[in-house]
């Protein structure tokens, strides 16, 4: 007797929540504690708030660890002291220029070192406005403390300390960062991640055990193992790190500084040589016209905005809801070439699905699906509420009772259902018992075979293998000992990710997926992804030792992981990203924590590390390329007196000598405030060869710091010119 003709269709109705599909908020960009969108660039409050800082910045105790801009402030004090001297009746100091030149120039240059500073203090700032915004969340709260004697005592949140135990109940805002070690219970998170929906916490699990201080219980009550010290949590170092108060140079920025200072000491060498050369030509060389001529030849544009550049670069991982430890994580990133990703949760989405469901001989497909309706039908997993979704949408098409559009069919189809038989570790199996006494059965194959009443057929066989192959999952179902036919559940790879691994291929970045699949399985997903390597079968120690392995050749690795036992290859790694649901150790030995726990963010915080490195080599490039057009204003406007072939050089037909060498330097004033936006936002990055890249950034950035600067001084000039005759 076939299941269908074994089941009463005028039987009762049982309730029965049908399989939905699972959504995933998603948290990029979204600002810490539900705050709105993160400001523009040029927002007024933040432009406003920068300006005190900027002045602050001109001390020479802190601008000296720029030497650059350090060189400016030097010379813009040497100026104004000339022109003081002059003001004050003394004969002429420095040369035959006037005063109205010395205090235009004296001027200038303040400016451009007050724009330097003031393009640091703007990027500080936005990192202060969204600290502001954590320190919202982060506030003195009440905690019950457990006691030696295991009394509960109420005591601030500033007197926890590190070991503490303490209980949380519901509405409670949970005091300090700590591992659930008893209770169950749902936590709002959005003072953290800005995602609202509550998540599940409890104890012994790598991946819900973690809590954060400032979010809030909202079920039930948990026992909490308090982390870390006052001042020493996960808000207080987000704070801290944010603001940029805590920023260390990072080693990519610190040798650029050394390049910039060494390029200063050259051209200031090649600049003092020119008073002597004058005096041997009969010239007299004016030391504030020296003095500008220096200020516009050592990279200031660079000098002006790399801090800057660093800054919000760690402000651009923030807003996307990654917590970077250091800058030397993020930089890290942009020179990062393989990249070790976790298959379950990061290539695939972790919930395996019902795919196929395939008759056995014999057997039709309607009897095949209505036994796994049967047999699905009281199993809350993921896996067989999406079994019922399934049969249902195929009995649908095939007009047999209980598809989606025949609830009545459904509901008398599992009305005759007298006993859920659960899934057992012992068993490998789950079902039910029918009222007419059936038994119907899925679960792994080997189990189901084992108390059949004949032999797997062939084809059945065959199918078995085929799937796993595919790296699928088969699951057999039969009715008492005959066998119905199998189910293939399948972790599907994530929509958008072959696309991705084929842009980072292009860049020159390898990927590996590691998983603990059988190698068949592994290469089967490897293929489908579009990684270039796996590790099957892998154990923690596995990967640390491949990580090594790549890092002895030279590669720089970064990984994703959120369980205890990721901590050591988290460590190991050049950029580890950590998800912020995973526990504490794995966090505390990582340089990022991903506060969405998304471990595909990984792929994102690659191309932010590009763009960082690639907008302060492009920036570099433009303040270099940017001289040549200073030379054809200032070289002439100096010696032309003296060597009248040299108006030759004066291909921008500037007006005087004064005002050549005052445009000059108002414009390498002036480019360091247009460039401030790019700074900030980043030079557009797309996926390509790094020669593709560089090309690209030679051709605007190269080519155009020559082309802008003549453009640019022409057009101050002119505007120098009128206002000077007006």
């Amino acid at each position: 007797m076939s299941i269908l003709e074994s089941i009463d269709l005028s039987g009762g109705t049982r309730r029965f929540q049908r399989f939905g599909g699972r959504g995933k908020a998603d948290g990029r960009g979204a600002p810490a504690g539900g705050a709105p969108g993160p400001r523009g660039i040029l927002d007024p409050d933040l432009l406003r708030a920068a300006l005190p800082e900027s002045v602050r910045k001109l001390n020479p105790r802190y601008l000296i660890k720029n030497p650059v801009m350090f060189v400016v402030e030097i010379t813009a004090a040497l100026v104004t002291l000339i022109a003081i001297a002059n003001v004050t009746g003394f004969e002429p100091v420095g040369g035959p220029s006037g005063l109205g030149f010395q205090v235009q120039i004296a001027i200038w240059l303040w400016f451009t070192v007050l724009f330097a500073t003031y393009a640091e203090a703007v990027a500080e700032a936005r990192g202060r406005a969204q600290a502001a915004t954590l320190r919202r969340a982060r506030s003195v709260t009440q905690a019950h403390r457990r006691t030696a004697d295991g009394t509960l005592e109420l005591v601030g949140s500033a007197e926890l300390r590190r070991g503490d135990v303490i209980v949380v109940m519901e509405g409670e805002t949970i005091p300090g960062d700590g591992d659930v070690i008893e209770g169950i219970g749902f936590v709002n998170e959005s003072a953290i991640t800005g995602e609202s929906a509550p998540v599940l916490k409890e104890p012994g699990t790598d991946i819900r055990s973690s809590v954060t201080g400032g979010t809030t219980l909202t079920s039930d009550q948990l026992t909490i193992q308090i982390s870390a010290d006052p001042g020493e949590t996960f808000l207080d170092r987000m704070i801290a790190l944010v603001e940029g108060a805590k920023r260390q140079r990072t080693p990519n920025e610190i040798a650029l500084s050394i390049l910039l200072a060494g390029l200063t000491i050259v051209f200031f060498l090649a600049v003092v040589t020119l008073r002597p050369f004058g005096d041997f030509a009969g010239a007299t060389v004016d030391t504030v016209a020296l003095v500008a001529l220096l200020v516009c030849l050592i990279p200031t544009t660079i000098g002006g905005l790399l801090s800057a550049i660093g800054i919000a670069g760690m402000d651009r991982v923030a807003r996307f809801n990654v917590l970077a430890m250091s800058g030397r994580a993020v930089e890290a990133s942009g020179d990062v070439d393989v990249i070790l990703l976790d298959k379950t949760g990061t290539i695939t989405y972790g919930n395996r699905l019902a795919a196929s469901v395939t008759a056995a001989p014999g057997v039709t497909e309607t009897e095949a699906l209505t036994a796994a309706l049967v047999a699905s039908a009281h199993d809350e997993t993921p896996e067989g509420k999406s079994v019922v979704d399934l049969a249902r949408r195929r009995l649908a098409e095939l007009k047999a009772p209980g598809g989606t559009d025949d609830e009545p069919g459904f509901k008398a189809l599992t009305a005759t259902i007298s006993e859920d038989i659960p899934f057992r570790a012992e068993t490998r199996s789950s079902g039910v018992r029918l009222a007419s006494g059936q038994l119907v059965l899925k679960g792994a194959v080997d189990a189901i075979e084992h108390d059949l009443d004949a032999a797997l057929p062939p084809i059945i066989r065959d199918e078995t293998d085929r799937l796993a192959d595919a790296g699928a999952t088969p699951l057999a179902m039969r009715q008492d000992g005959r066998i119905i036919g199998l189910i293939e559940l399948k972790d599907t790879v994530k929509e958008g990710l072959v696309e991705r691994f084929a842009e980072f291929r292009r860049m020159g970045i390898r990927t590996v997926m590691v998983t603990g699949d059988n190698p068949r399985t592994a290469a089967t997903i490897a293929r489908e992804a579009g990684v270039d390597d796996f590790i099957a079968q892998a154990k923690p120690e596995d990967k640390i030792g491949f990580i090594r392995r790549e890092q002895a050749d030279g590669h720089l690795v970064a990984m994703t992981g959120d369980g205890t036992n990721d901590a050591p290859a988290l460590a190991q790694a050049d950029v580890g990203l950590a998800m912020n649901s995973g526990t504490s150790a794995a966090k505390e030995a990582a340089n990022m924590v991903d506060l969405d726990s998304d471990p595909t963010k990984l792929l994102e915080v690659i191309a932010i590390g590009k763009q960082l490195l690639i907008t302060r080599g492009s920036i570099t490039t433009f303040s270099i390329a940017n001289d040549v057009a200073k030379y054809f204003a200032i070289v002439p406007a100096m010696f032309a007196a003296v060597y009248p072939e040299l108006n030759q050089l004066n291909i921008m037909g500037l007006s005087t000598p004064q005002s050549a060498i005052l445009s000059a330097v108002i414009f390498n004033a002036l480019v360091i405030v247009a460039l401030i936006p790019l700074a900030l936002r980043g030079v557009g990055f797309r996926p390509a060869p790094a020669s593709e890249l560089l090309q690209r950034n030679l051709l605007i950035y190269g080519l155009g710091g020559i082309i802008a600067p003549f453009i640019g001084i022409k057009a101050v000039d002119l505007l120098v010119t009128a206002l000077h005759l007006a």
